[in-house]
């Protein structure tokens, strides 16, 4: 029974908040989701373990035991393995652990959910029977509701509009994310939720490396070389709709903000904000001799 560790499946430490460890399942069950990933086997391995990983990580009483026992790869005192009862009174809220690791099932069992073996697994997507909390959507009367949850998508998306796929109630649902979309914006998919309640989403727009959002303006930076910087020069910059092109002006120097008009933000008007570009002045990391006799010379100069 090989040793998994949860915790490095999700990327989180071990100290990690529940909120931590949310956050970490829904971006990487997003990465891994086979609706992105068809025909890849590795993918779809990936995706399992971390359901796995988030089933019991979620959970404060499975997370005390794995954190408990989980390293010597023994059975916890009353606790069976599979065929012995497994985790007593356990619910795995739409997980079934009979798809789970044989690590997963030394520890826990394989009736440690709610209705027995056998009764499912919801799968680890980016769904509403995990993320809205309590025991899952699929068992007992039906009544009408809402549900809420939140999507998570990425600047891009959020700039160019993308397609998504969710599962609510075991129904995949299909939706539009619409171009510009901002942080906090409201979905609504009428008639779509258990009993043909509303489904009702807050969109959670992802940090991006590159740019950076301040209301309707994006903020980027671009490398520019010495000689440019100090003759002035084009540059090439990468925008979220293609490339720009920055004419840097004589005498530039590090950390100085040029813009780029009507390449930042889509607006409600159809107009967009601005981008603003922070010089970024490199010199080569290694020279040639005439280099290196040439910035002798300016430095002697200066």
């Amino acid at each position: 029974m090989a040793y998994k560790d949860y915790y490095d499946v999700l990327g989180v430490s071990r100290g990690a908040s529940e909120a931590d460890i949310k956050s970490a399942y829904r971006r990487l069950a997003k990465q891994y989701h086979p609706d992105k990933n068809a025909g890849d086997e590795k993918a779809a391995e990936r995706f399992k373990e971390i359901g796995e990983a988030y089933a019991v990580l979620s959970d404060p009483e499975k997370r005390q035991v794995f954190d408990q026992f989980g390293h010597t790869g023994q059975v916890p005192p009353g606790y069976g393995g599979p065929g012995a009862g497994g985790f007593q009174g356990g619910d795995f809220s739409g997980f079934d652990p009979g798809q789970f690791s044989d690590f997963f099932q030394g520890l826990f069992g394989q009736t440690g959910r709610r209705g027995g073996p056998g009764a499912g697994f919801a799968g680890a997507q980016v769904n509403f029977e995990d993320l809205l909390g309590g025991g899952g959507l699929g068992g007992g009367r039906r009544f009408v509701q809402n549900v809420e949850g939140e999507l998570q998508v990425t600047l891009e998306e959020a700039f160019s509009g993308s397609d998504e796929v969710i599962n609510v109630d075991g129904k995949r649902l299909s939706l539009r994310v619409p171009a510009g979309t901002r942080d906090g914006a409201r979905l609504r998919l009428a008639g779509q939720g258990p009993g043909g309640g509303d489904v009702l989403l807050t969109i959670r727009v992802l940090e991006d490396a590159r740019f950076e959002l301040d209301g309707d303006h994006l903020t980027t930076s671009v490398d520019v070389p010495a000689p440019v910087a100090a003759l002035g020069g084009d540059v090439t910059v990468q925008t979220l709709s293609g490339k720009g092109n920055l004419s840097v002006p004589p005498g530039s120097s590090g950390g100085r903000r040029m813009r780029l008009r009507g390449q930042g933000w889509p607006k409600k008007d159809g107009t967009r904000g601005d981008l603003y570009v922070r010089l970024n002045v490199t010199v080569p990391a290694t020279l040639s001799d005439e280099q290196k006799e040439l910035y002798r010379r300016l430095r002697d100069l200066g």
